[in-house]
């Protein structure tokens, strides 16, 4: 996939969310970055997940390499060309991190927080983001719990921050890190024009085979641990704005302001 046509699909879906949450929020009479991109360290939280989501997909594919079940073969690309491919794809998945973020984690956990409680509403996504992966060719049921898995760590630091910011730098770093620094397949999705060479060795339950890092078991512990990091950061120092709906319907504290 070129990252021309990737730049396409991902505006075709990122416009109308955005015309649906704006028209919502004015039905609510409330802003539209409301639904979770509000907040006075915007930018902080986008780098600070950036650098996280590139951090974890490096851990994955270096212990994948060091196990036997990930050989990477090179790099492809040089110079200006690198340097092209590295900002295309990296607007590209900027904007894939704010169209599924903002689809799965936005309007809809909000309101699905104030019906049926916070943690309920994230479940359900959760189970909806990994399904609508296996829309690609390439899936394998551990991809597409994977994928679920993700999404839960997307609604932790929600959660956490009652922002999306980080999860949109954690999920653009995360895939641009895949398709294009380590070349590896995306949910079973390869990219035109990557940094690395690589391919799968070994069990495809534990290499993730066609793929990639997010079919192979291994990426479970990683997240566990990326979970209990954002705990050690955050859980000990705030208090969730949705504590008072975690597992029961309730009014968000933000509905006040």
């Amino acid at each position: 996939m070129p990252p021309f046509t990737g730049l396409l699909m991902e505006g075709s879906q990122f416009v109308p969310v955005l015309l649906a949450t704006a028209a919502l929020a004015l039905l609510e009479r409330k802003p539209v970055l409301f639904y979770g991109f509000q907040g006075q360290a915007r930018m902080v939280r986008l780098i600070s997940g950036a650098v996280w989501g590139f951090i974890a997909i490096s851990a994955v594919v270096l212990v994948l390499r060091q196990l036997g079940y990930l050989s990477i073969e090179g790099r492809t690309l040089g110079g200006i060309v690198a340097l092209k491919y590295g900002c295309e794809w990296g607007g590209l998945f900027l904007l894939v991190g704010l169209t599924e973020e903002s689809t799965f984690r936005g309007y809809v956990q909000f309101t699905v927080t104030r019906g049926i409680g916070f943690w309920w509403g994230a479940l359900l996504f959760a189970v909806l983001f990994g399904l609508v992966h296996g829309t690609n060719g390439g899936e394998s049921p551990v991809g597409l719990i994977g994928a679920g898995a993700v999404g839960l760590i997307f609604c932790l630091s929600l959660w956490y921050t009652g922002s999306l910011w980080w999860a949109v730098g954690f999920h653009a770093a995360w895939d641009w890190g895949q398709s294009y620094f380590f070349g590896t397949a995306d949910s079973g999705l390869v990219a035109q024009g990557h940094l690395f060479s690589e391919h799968a060795v070994g069990r495809v339950l534990w290499s993730g085979g066609a793929t990639g890092p997010e079919g192979s078991v291994i990426v479970f512990p990683l997240l566990l641990i990326v979970a209990l990091m954002m705990y050690l950061w955050w859980g000990r120092r705030v208090k969730s704005q949705f504590a008072g709906a975690a597992w029961k319907p309730g009014r968000l504290p933000v509905d006040d302001n």
